[in-house]
C-alpha cells in the first residue's frame, strides 16, 4: 500500500505541532490577527519560490478545481481559523482542541455523503482511537482553567463547533477538487491560502488593524514568527495538500489533527513533566494510527 498521504498528514500534524509552541512565544508579542496575516505572506512568498524553481505548472483546463481549492481556504483557513482562535478565547486552548477532534468524524460522513467515499471497519476503529487518544490527551485538567461563564461557555462551544465543520466541509472541497483535476499539492497550498489572505486583508482593513509589524518587535521574536510559518503554513498546509489528494478525507483529516500528540515529546524536550495519562494518550492514538496505515 502507498502510505504517502498518511505520512504526509504525519508530518503536517508533527510541524504544525512545532509551531504550535513557537507560536506560544510570539503570540505575547504580536497580536493575533496581524499574526495570521503575516505568516499567510511568509508562508505565500515561499511557495511561490518553490513553484519557480520546481518549474511546476498549474493545468489552465481546470477552472472549477481552481474555484473549489479557493473556496476551501476560504472556508477552512479564513473563516475556520478565525473561529478557531475565537473560541480558544472563551474556552481556553486544551477544550478547544477537544473539539477539533470532531472533525475527523465530521469529514468522513461529509465526504461519505458528497464524495461517496467509503471507509473499512477497521479504518472508523483507526479513526475513534485516534480521536480517542488524542482527546484524552486535551482534555487532562489543568491548573488554570478559562472563564466559565455561561455566555462564555456557549460562545466558545458555537465557534468552536464552526470551526470544526469550517474545517470538515474545506477538507471535503478540497478533496472534490483534487477528484476533478490534477492540481499539484503546491499550487493547491497557494490557492488556498492566497483566496484566505484576500479574505483576511478585507477583515483587517475594514477594522482598521495595522499589518505591519511593530517597530518595538525584537529581531529575534520576527525570526521565531517566521520559522513558525515556515513549519505549519509553508511546509504544514503543503503536505495538508499532499495528504488530501493521496489519501480519503477521512482519514487524512484524522492524521492531521494528532497535532497535540506530537506535543508531548516537544515539551519533554522543554523540561515541562508529562503525566501518565498524557502517555496512555499516545498509546491508544498509536494504535489508531497503525490501524489506519494498514486499511
Amino acid at each position: 500500500m502507498n502510505a504517502g498521504g498518511e505520512l504526509a498528514a504525519l508530518t503536517a500534524a508533527a510541524l504544525w505541532a512545532v509551531a504550535s509552541v513557537l507560536y506560544g512565544v510570539v503570540g505575547n508579542h504580536i497580536p493575533p490577527l496581524r499574526l495570521n496575516f503575516l505568516k499567510g505572506i511568509v508562508a505565500i512568498t515561499l511557495l511561490i519560490l518553490t513553484i519557480l524553481l520546481t518549474g511546476e505548472s498549474l493545468p489552465t483546463s481546470t477552472p472549477l478545481p481552481i474555484f473549489l481549492l479557493c473556496l476551501s481556504g476560504v472556508i477552512g483557513i479564513s473563516w475556520g481559523d478565525t473561529a478557531f482562535l475565537g473560541a480558544i478565547n472563551y474556552l481556553g486552548p486544551r477544550r478547544v482542541l477537544l473539539m477539533s477532534t470532531l472533525s475527523p468524524p465530521l469529514t468522513a460522513i461529509v465526504s461519505m455523503i458528497g464524495l461517496g467515499e467509503t471507509l473499512k471497519i477497521t479504518a472508523w476503529c483507526g479513526i475513534f482511537l485516534t480521536v480517542l487518544g488524542v482527546a484524552w490527551v486535551v482534555t487532562e485538567r489543568v491548573p488554570h482553567s478559562s472563564n466559565d461563564s455561561p455566555t462564555h461557555l456557549w460562545r466558545g462551544v458555537g465557534l468552536g463547533l464552526l470551526a470544526a465543520i469550517a474545517s470538515s466541509i474545506a477538507t471535503v472541497i478540497s478533496r472534490l477538487a483534487f477528484t476533478l483535476g490534477d492540481i499539484p499539492s503546491l499550487w493547491a497550498a497557494l490557492l488556498r491560502l492566497g483566496a484566505a489572505q484576500v479574505i483576511l486583508l478585507a477583515w483587517l482593513s475594514r477594522a482598521g488593524a495595522q499589518v505591519s509589524p511593530s517597530s518595538k518587535v525584537s529581531p529575534r521574536i520576527i525570526f521565531t514568527a517566521c520559522l513558525a510559518a515556515v513549519c505549519g503554513t509553508y511546509l504544514g498546509i503543503w503536505l495538508q495538500q499532499t495528504a488530501i489528494k493521496l489519501t480519503t478525507a477521512g482519514i487524512a483529516s484524522t492524521l492531521l489533527e494528532t497535532s497535540p500528540i506530537f506535543v508531548i515529546p516537544i515539551v519533554l524536550c522543554l523540561g515541562e513533566k508529562v503525566s501518565w495519562r498524557s502517555l496512555a494518550g499516545v498509546i491508544i492514538a498509536i494504535v489508531g494510527i497503525v490501524l489506519l496505515f494498514f486499511t
